[in-house]
């Protein structure tokens, strides 16, 4: 009889986890309860028998492999593993999960936003992205920062007619990849990532979930907003906030909580969203070291005017000869800035012919047109942004293309990332973003070196700002810290 490697390391490791108490941390309460396990029922023969593990998951088994287990294997992120209807799908991370180059966001679905799609459009869109169009990943989750409780939805009604769709489709499960997000911040507690978890796939009506991501970190992170805040601040990771009742959840609950729904076959894989290199780090270093599966996603704000997550480290971690790990993009559009339609008049928020923007407000063109939204996503009209914007625009004219294609297929080029995420109002905009993504030729090392040339210019342009003063008093628009 003898002890796997793998589970000395954990055990190893919770004793250590579980003996860690200072007064201004509880020990960790998972960490805790595994620590206390009769050794002897760790110990299990060379050909892998199960060992049970009581508490918190009833049917947590290392080394059980059942068929909704850990979709684990030995390959790179982001290799083509096969083309579907002129669309790449990719390996994300080390898993056997393959995603589709693009991904439908569901951010805005059947919701009170803004010319957001109804739930008749939103099954439009499945039909010709999955069925027809060779997209296999949907991107949703069980609450979004937009107004909800139109359209006869609720939060978590994007899963729910995600649900619908594939139910009434008769879609084969294997045949969509679903990531789906528990809400982040102090909610990701071991109970809640079980509990959350189960409400998803409720809505969903399924009974895995292919990519589960937590929306934003467990713990305090300076871009785990949407300001324009990139300095670590020390006074805001110790606010009460993330600092009381023991913290916020570590990296071991946080990769033994996400284990035991891979070991129940409740989730295939796991991910992060909007988190950094330090976190995509700590979770992956973590999970090795406890022997259980590694995130194999991360998820991040990507496009022309926001390259940061190949400049900070994450593109590091994440590399194939690093970390492994997926990158899902999102706001490849910068909130609509890349299309371009906010080129010759400003965004009402912005624009200081007052009738004009209240004519704007009353009819919008788009979300910045949007008071609530406009404020919110500030950051893409930067002075340097909008600088920038408008440089890309004549590199697209140059090129024979709009904006909008020159962005979605210079992120479909971009080492880094395994898939582009876009959110859609109408039909026509989906069938011309497939379109985008189908073709086969790359867009040529020139043009690519032109676009490269204006983002030297200033490499981080949505974290410029020219409108601060000294009444601003280190808060940015939307009450966030800074510098």
């Amino acid at each position: 009889m003898i002890l796997t490697i793998s589970l000395l390391l954990y055990l190893q490791q919770a004793t250590k986890i579980a003996a860690f108490d200072t007064s201004s941390r509880r020990r960790s309460p998972v960490a805790a309860r595994f620590a206390a396990i009769d050794r002897r029922r760790a110990i299990s023969s060379a050909a892998g028998s199960a060992v049970s593990l009581n508490g918190i998951f009833e049917n947590f088994k290392f080394g059980a492999g059942n068929a909704a287990s850990a979709a684990v294997s030995s390959g790179s992120t982001n290799e083509v593993v096969r083309v579907k209807n002129g669309i790449k799908h990719r390996r994300l991370g080390s898993s056997d999960i393959i995603v589709s180059e693009i991904g439908l966001g569901t951010q805005r679905w059947a919701s009170d936003d803004f010319n957001a799609p109804d739930e008749k459009t939103c099954g439009e869109f499945m039909d010709e992205a999955i069925l027809n169009g060779g997209v296999n990943l949907i991107d949703t989750a069980e609450q979004y920062p937009i107004p909800s409780g139109g359209n006869g939805l609720n939060e978590g009604g994007s899963e729910e007619l995600i649900g619908r769709w594939m139910k009434s489709r008769k879609v084969k499960r294997e045949d969509v990849v679903i990531a789906t997000k528990i809400t982040g911040g102090r909610n990701v507690t071991p109970r809640n990532i079980k509990l959350d978890c189960e409400g998803s796939l409720k809505r969903l009506q399924t009974d895995y979930i292919d990519v589960y991501q937590l929306h934003w970190p467990a713990r305090y992170s300076p871009q785990a907003n949407w300001g324009q805040s990139l300095k670590y601040n020390l006074d805001a990771d110790q606010d009460r906030y993330w600092r009381s009742g023991g913290g916020p959840t570590s990296f071991e609950d946080l990769c033994l909580a996400m284990e035991g729904l891979i070991q129940e076959g409740k989730i295939r894989g796991w991910g992060l969203c909007n988190d950094n290199a330090y976190g995509l780090t700590g979770c992956t270093r973590t999970a090795k070291m406890l022997g259980t599966t590694p995130p194999c996603s991360i998820q991040g704000d990507f496009s022309l005017i926001d390259r940061k997550s190949e400049e900070n480290g994450v593109a590091e971690a994440a590399s194939p000869f690093n970390e492994n790990v997926g990158f899902m993009a999102y706001n490849a559009l910068a909130g609509g800035m890349l299309t371009g339609k906010y080129m010759d008049v400003p965004a009402a928020f912005d624009d200081a012919d007052r009738g004009r923007s209240n004519s704007n407000s009353d009819n919008p063109r788009g979300r910045m047109d949007i008071r609530g939204w406009g404020g919110t996503l500030y950051r893409y009209r930067s002075e340097a942004a909008q600088r920038a914007i408008v440089q890309y625009s004549a590199i697209a004219k140059a090129n024979d293309m709009s904006l909008t294609e020159l962005s979605l297929r210079w992120c479909r080029q971009r080492d880094l990332l395994t898939t582009t995420l876009l959110g859609h109002s109408n039909i026509a905009q989906l069938k011309e973003t497939l379109a985008f993504f189908k073709k086969k030729d790359p867009l040529s090392q020139r043009t690519m070196w032109d676009i490269d040339t204006v983002h030297m210019q200033n490499r981080t342009p949505i974290f410029s700002n020219e409108r601060i003063g000294r009444y601003f008093d280190g808060e940015g628009l939307i009450g966030e810290p800074i510098p």
